[in-house]
């Protein structure tokens, strides 16, 4: 549902976020702000602030932040009209239609609808047509009763070139438009749509909510990728996407684990097995996915096939992570199997064996395995590479006592002394903070430069609409980092319309914004450490844009040919030399 602007600002003003925030997590006061324990990750001292008076949060420890849709949003599992509603029936208001919203709302159903036709269509095709012969046939091979493809809503794509494209044109009178924009069809150079999908069996894809958005699909015969999937559409974005969640969440909390395999076969074999299997679409399982399942679940467990390619499934997308927050493990799988091949062979026992947390290997410990595999530690300098690089792995662990277990770890492994063992973890660790970049759940870019950090200080001024500013006002052209620039040209043309000294309320404004601005900007407005004063801070940052110029016109200059005038680039030089040492003097 798509409610008027006016009445998302109402439920905003009502609703006091310290107060939400305290009914998760324990709060405190720690002076302008309140520091909550974050509920998104584990810890145990405080390092999310939350400032009620301009309607953010943000976690220093693990980047997450927002205002208080989001808060809700991702601390009960909901989307924002969802938590937009709860909030309302809170604070008494009654949420009315926004047209044009709802017309925006409108595009994503008929992507949406288009995409259940689509289902539909291979559905019964599979079930039906005799050029699905071939498909039926390696379904019943996997095992799959007409329950499961029932179930599942399997289908099958024609070989035709527009078969898909006739259906949904002539029979539901589809726009072009919208089969292109979810997918279903492409358009050649001729500018003649086809279908996008031919010749494969069909497994929709469902998003959290259940609304169909995609498919992966499965080659039986001919040329082409084995699994092709739909491309990325304004409703399917395969890295917040997991195969099988739909119908496995609620299980995930019953059962307090997620199982996350290779493919959509394996997902359906797992899940006949009561398993909460899910699997990505098409793309490596990384952050972005255990963001989703963290949502039910504090167990994730990867269960890929037990050679090369599924070890390296494991460890694709953790190669500079160590997630804390959560007990993520590897399934130890008999040689040659997946999990799909023992829950068909019905070996469901030493399947859910293999998961349990008895015999479930955690992934730190199975990455640290996997490194001193890769080197002789019969060999003294070998032995120091593998110490090296294993170290460098626990120091990313954000728990002391952990990594001090996996020093333990690695010195009985390695025959090496704990003491030197825990100092290479140590210089691991200092190297790592000294070079430390945001993780992937905080996109703030700390400066690299004075002049970067003069930038962030200007828009911390901004953000607090500090009274300095009246009297030393920068233009968009100060700023030398493009996202200082687009953060300055969002702050603006708001702090122009405040009385000096007036907090501006950002959650509406950087709130909901999940792009590299918004947060930079909450990141920037919840440090707890004094202003710079204004007039210092523009200072530094007219005499950096002043030695650009200056260094443009000297290149100029420098490459004069015979006979060019240049007295108007002279004496524009002479004028900012002037004035870059005028500023200076003033320091």
């Amino acid at each position: 549902m798509a409610f008027q602007r006016e009445d998302i600002e109402r439920v905003r003003a009502a609703t006091n976020l310290v107060e939400l925030v305290g009914e998760v997590t324990t709060v405190k006061k720690s002076g302008r702000n309140v520091m909550a324990v974050c509920p998104f990750h584990q810890e145990k001292t405080p390092s999310m602030s939350v400032d009620a008076a301009r309607g953010l949060f943000h976690c220093f420890g693990c980047g997450e932040s927002g205002d208080l849709f989001r808060f809700v949003e991702q601390t009960q599992a909901l989307n924002f009209s969802e938590a937009l509603e709860l909030l309302a029936r809170r604070a008494g208001i009654q949420l009315r239609i926004d047209p044009q919203a709802e017309k925006r709302r409108g595009e994503r159903e008929s992507l949406i609808e288009a995409v259940g036709w689509a289902i539909e269509f291979y559905h019964e095709r599979l079930r039906k047509a005799d050029d699905a012969a071939t498909a039926r046939s390696y379904l019943r091979g996997r095992g799959y009763d007409t329950d499961v493809v029932d179930r599942f809503q399997i289908g099958f794509s024609p070989a035709g070139f527009t078969s898909l494209y006739d259906h949904l044109r002539n029979d539901r009178e589809v726009p072009d438009k919208v089969m292109e924009k979810a997918g279903l069809v492409s358009r050649n150079q001729r500018g003649r749509m086809y279908d996008r999908f031919r010749g494969r069996v069909m497994f929709p894809i469902f998003d959290l909510r259940g609304d169909p958005v995609g498919f992966g699909a499965r080659l039986l015969e001919g040329e082409g990728p084995k699994y092709l999937n739909s491309p990325e559409t304004p409703i399917y974005h395969k890295s917040s996407l997991l195969y099988g969640l739909n119908w496995s969440k609620s299980e995930m909390v019953r059962q307090g684990v997620a199982v996350v395999v290779e493919g959509y076969t394996d997902v359906i074999a797992v899940h006949q097995a009561e398993i909460p299997a899910v699997a990505t679409c098409g793309t490596a399982f990384g952050e972005g996915h255990l963001d989703l399942l963290r949502r039910f679940t504090e167990r994730v467990v990867l269960a890929f096939d037990a050679d090369e390619a599924g070890t390296g499934a494991a460890l694709r997308g953790f190669e500079h992570s160590v997630p804390g927050d959560l007990d993520l493990r590897v399934a130890p799988l008999p040689s040659g199997r997946d999990p799909g091949d023992l829950a068909e062979s019905g070996e469901i026992e030493l399947l859910r064996s293999a998961l349990s947390l008895e015999s479930s290997v955690p992934l730190l410990q199975f990455r640290l395995e996997q490194e001193l595999h890769q080197h002789r530690l019969d060999e003294p300098e070998a032995r120091g590479r593998a110490i090296r690089a294993a170290a460098d792995i626990v120091a990313r662990h954000p728990d002391a006592v952990t990594r001090h277990e996996y020093a333990v770890f690695l010195s009985r492994k390695t025959g090496v002394d704990l003491t030197v063992l825990e100092q290479a973890v140590s210089r691991a660790a200092r190297a790592a903070t000294r070079s430390a970049e945001p993780g992937p759940t905080d996109s703030y870019r700390r400066p690299e430069s004075g002049r970067s950090r003069a930038e962030q200080e200007y828009l911390r001024l901004m953000l607090a609409n500090d009274e300095g500013l009246a009297d030393n006002r920068l233009a968009v052209e100060g700023f030398s980092d493009p996202i200082h620039r687009q953060a300055f040209e969002l702050l603006e043309p708001v702090i122009a319309t405040l009385a000096t000294g007036a907090v501006p309320e950002l959650g509406s404004l950087i709130g909901d914004d999940e792009g590299e601005v918004g947060a930079l900007l909450r990141h920037l407005a919840l440090v707890d450490r004094p202003l710079a004063g204004a007039a210092d801070v523009a200072r530094r940052i007219q005499v950096w844009q002043i030695e650009d110029r200056i260094k443009r016109l000297q290149s100029l200059l420098a490459v004069d040919g015979p006979g060019q005038d240049r007295s108007q680039e002279t004496a524009e030089l002479l004028g900012l030399l002037e004035k870059k040492q005028l500023l200076l003097d003033n320091d």
